[in-house]
């Protein structure tokens, strides 16, 4: 069966519609940024780079590092652009863009998203590496997908005891895919994740709008939370349903219940490239 145009979208060049990109130009290891400006942040490292495009906040540069081809590329902010991301890069692998067939034989991408993140547990520490190993996210995109179901101990607990019943509805969760969790074996902290859908009353922000509850951050943390975000639980929960291999470290750069924000949040950005860049390409 053939998708129809209006489905699977692509441009004139034949690449895909938003990442415009075609499949020779993205490695099967992928690292996934936010941030447009990071992505040269990162291959500056590579030891050459074939490809450099972009469209609208999506910029992607693919090259070789020590023998290995690798490529980067910015997601901007939230799940919304990880629906496009996910989407668009599975397209590039197990879909005919020409025929727009989807292929027999599938290729799992191994994915890693490379940010930061603020704290809500008063024990971590800034400046060091997060890993994410389960995510809860309040965004409610994965509700979106009718094959989508995830249930483990993590999960449970937090809906048993989960307070916000205006929220509760959109909650899904995920977890990372421990075949290729040993990439970050030796990250300083390994934790629970919440993936927000906004910066400020989402992550308990107060300017001229009153956020849901003072106390938000610190119930998360009561229900296992250590650490927020804006990404993770899409492309954690879409890894999943499409076959991908996902893993996330974030560099803390706030605690939010300390009060507390990294003395130099660039340099702490840079190790923490470095820090990836060594431990996925050997």
């Amino acid at each position: 069966m053939n998708l129809k145009s209006s489905e699977l979208v692509v441009n004139e060049d034949g690449s895909v519609y938003h990442l415009n990109l075609l499949p020779e130009e993205i490695a099967g290891k992928i690292i996934l940024v936010g941030d447009p400006d990071r992505v040269p942040k990162v291959s500056k490292y590579f030891d050459k780079i074939e490809v450099k495009k972009n469209k609208r906040e999506f910029y992607t540069h693919t090259g070789m590092l020590r023998g290995e081809r690798i490529t980067v590329m910015s997601t901007g902010i939230g799940t919304e652009n990880i629906d496009i991301v996910m989407n668009e890069l599975d397209a590039l692998v197990n879909i005919d863009l020409q025929k727009k067939e989807i292929k027999s034989e599938k290729t799992a991408l191994e994915l890693f998203r490379l940010g930061t993140c603020g704290s809500v547990n008063p024990e971590i520490e800034v400046d060091n590496m997060l890993v994410t190993e389960n995510v809860v996210g309040l965004d409610g995109l994965l509700h979106f997908y009718s094959d989508y179901e995830f249930e483990n101990d993590f999960s449970k607990n937090f809906l048993a005891n989960f307070p916000y019943e205006k929220i509760k509805p959109m909650l899904y969760f995920s977890d990372w895919c421990e075949e290729i969790s040993g990439y970050y074996k030796d990250a300083k902290y390994r934790g629970n994740t919440a993936t927000f859908p906004g910066f400020y009353a989402p992550q308990g922000r107060e300017l001229r709008l009153k956020a849901i509850d003072e106390k938000f951050l610190e119930k998360l943390n009561d229900l296992g939370v250590s650490n927020f975000e804006m990404e993770t639980s899409a492309i954690y929960g879409l890894s999943k349903l499409l076959g991908h291999k996902a893993l996330t470290v974030n560099c803390v750069i706030a605690n939010r219940r300390r009060g507390e924000f990294s003395a130099d949040h660039h340099a702490s950005e840079n190790n923490m490239i470095e820090w990836v860049l060594e431990r996925i390409i050997m």
